[in-house]
């Protein structure tokens, strides 16, 4: 906690240009001549630090199992939305994928007009007809002679089963051919299904970008086996980036979406970014009892570096001209030492707002009151 205040101290002098010598000639005076509460701007700001990320960020999985073939892009490139990243050498889908193209194949030739299959049985068909015609030639040629007496009944009857046998075998063979069209339509819908999964399957060991952007990182390298979800890149945004903020649980209270946000970052010591709060994540985060809040810079942006540290003050309140006191002079939470009539007396006083150095007082003490160092 030390340490977080130290920072706080510098990155609020550093925005918002508090006197270093005053507040330092200040310190030297306390305990001695006081100094007496004066009317001054006050900003009032909590203290974040965080981290820069871009927008969009997604990781790109590997839909497949199978040795990463080809890398097609490298760290800081850019890319386009369904830009080929990686290619994967699939050997059980490309497996897969051969041998449902095969029946698939198969299922379209045993449908076609010079199938094989069909042949034989239209072939079968015919023949049934053939037989039928001749057996009901023979069958009426016999009822004309039975009626002139020219033939025994016995004939007749052997005839007459002749003809509905061949009617019969006929009906059989005109059914079996249509059975088998629609068995062998069901069976090529249900190859074309299972080609074009597997096709699609086999298009997985293609990896294509999601979004335009940059590619931040590469965590596989062409001639390494992948598993199917292993991560093989982290792409976002190019140019949208935001901070992502930790706020102490303490100060969480104040969080406000739209609030002004001063950004900065070690990397550009002498430049101080502005943003707003865009969002506010009411879940606490144990580890450092602290909250993230995001912010959305306004103006000039930094370069789209991943994780990029920062430090920021988020601006609570800003007061024109109101009467404060160093923020050193106060003891416990509300008291201070003044004195009157040549003695020191602890006194309690209103506080208002406040930051690192300074306190409004809204009560309790006015200008002529001298505020001096804790008796020690």
């Amino acid at each position: 906690m030390d340490n977080k205040r130290m920072k706080n101290r510098v990155v609020i002098r550093t925005v918002f240009g508090l006197t270093v010598v005053a507040l330092a000639f200040g310190a030297c005076r306390r305990g001695e001549e006081g100094i007496k509460p004066t009317y001054r701007e006050l900003t009032e700001a909590v203290y974040a630090s965080g981290s820069i990320y871009p927008r969009n960020e997604y990781k790109v999985f590997a839909n497949a199992d199978g040795v990463l073939q080809q890398q097609l892009v490298s760290e800081g490139d850019s890319v386009s939305r369904n830009q080929l990243l990686f290619v994967l050498e699939g050997i059980t889908e490309r497996a897969r994928e051969q041998a449902a193209g095969a029946v698939y194949r198969q299922s379209r030739s045993n449908l076609s007009p010079d199938s094989p299959v069909l042949a034989e049985q239209e072939a079968q068909v015919r023949n049934a007809r053939t037989r039928l015609e001749n057996d009901s030639v023979n069958f009426f040629r016999f009822q004309d002679l039975y009626r002139q007496n020219a033939t025994s009944k016995a004939e007749l009857e052997r005839a007459q089963l002749a003809y509905q046998t061949s009617r019969n075998d006929y009906a059989a063979r005109q059914s079996a051919l249509r059975r088998t069209r629609n068995q062998l339509f069901v069976d090529l819908q249900n190859s074309r299904s299972q080609f074009v999964a597997t096709e699609e399957e086999g298009s997985n060991t293609r990896v294509k970008s999601f979004v335009a952007g940059k590619v931040y990182e590469v965590t596989k390298k062409p001639g390494e086996f992948v598993r199917r979800n292993d991560q093989l890149a982290l792409i976002g945004s190019g140019r949208a980036v935001y901070a992502q903020l930790a706020v102490d649980e303490s100060d969480f209270g104040k969080m406000r979406v739209g609030q002004e946000v001063a950004i900065k970052a070690d990397v550009y010591p002498d430049k101080i970014f502005k943003g707003r709060v865009s969002k506010i994540y009411p879940k606490l985060n144990r580890v450092d009892q602290s909250f993230r809040v995001d912010a959305e810079f306004v103006g000039e942006q930094p370069d789209a570096y991943y994780g990029l540290t920062v430090e920021a003050n988020i601006i609570i309140t800003k007061l024109s001209r109101v009467l404060t006191i160093p923020k050193a002079y106060v003891v416990g939470s509300d008291s201070v030492w003044v004195e009157q009539g040549g003695e020191k007396k602890k006194v309690k006083f209103v506080k208002g707002a406040e930051n690192f150095d300074l306190v409004e007082v809204k009560g309790g003490l006015d200008e002529n009151t001298t505020v001096v160092g804790s008796r020690l």
